[in-house]
């Protein structure tokens, strides 16, 4: 039986694990690079349909490195807000240079 998580700061290490490897993050910061330029795209010329593509960039690269790559199941199946709050989370950790830290502590290096 998979454990249940009931808090975020129970699941962020969780989630950091299912995404261990670099090229799975790597792969993760291009679909969520691209959620913001589509974004950025939509607003910019006026047309908000393109906001509609935001889950398919998002989502096609997280998957291709999940089923792939980790050869495991995308938290997004169990934890949908969560794993959309995490995956900005470490985009942002690793922009910033202070994901390393954060990969210690869930025993990722």
């Amino acid at each position: 039986m998979t454990q249940r998580y009931t808090t975020f700061a129970e699941f962020w290490p969780h989630y950091l694990r299912e995404h261990g490897r670099p090229l799975t993050r790597a792969l993760h910061y291009i679909g969520t690079t691209l959620v913001f330029a589509v974004a950025v795209f939509a607003i910019a010329t006026g047309r908000p349909w393109w906001l509609l593509a935001m889950p398919l960039a998002g989502y096609f690269f997280a998957w291709l490195a999940h089923f792939t790559v980790e050869k495991n199941r995308p938290a997004t199946f169990t934890y949908p807000l969560w794993s959309l709050a995490a995956d900005f989370r470490m985009y942002f950790l690793w922009l910033s240079g202070k994901l390393g830290p954060e990969l210690d502590r869930a025993g990722l290096r």
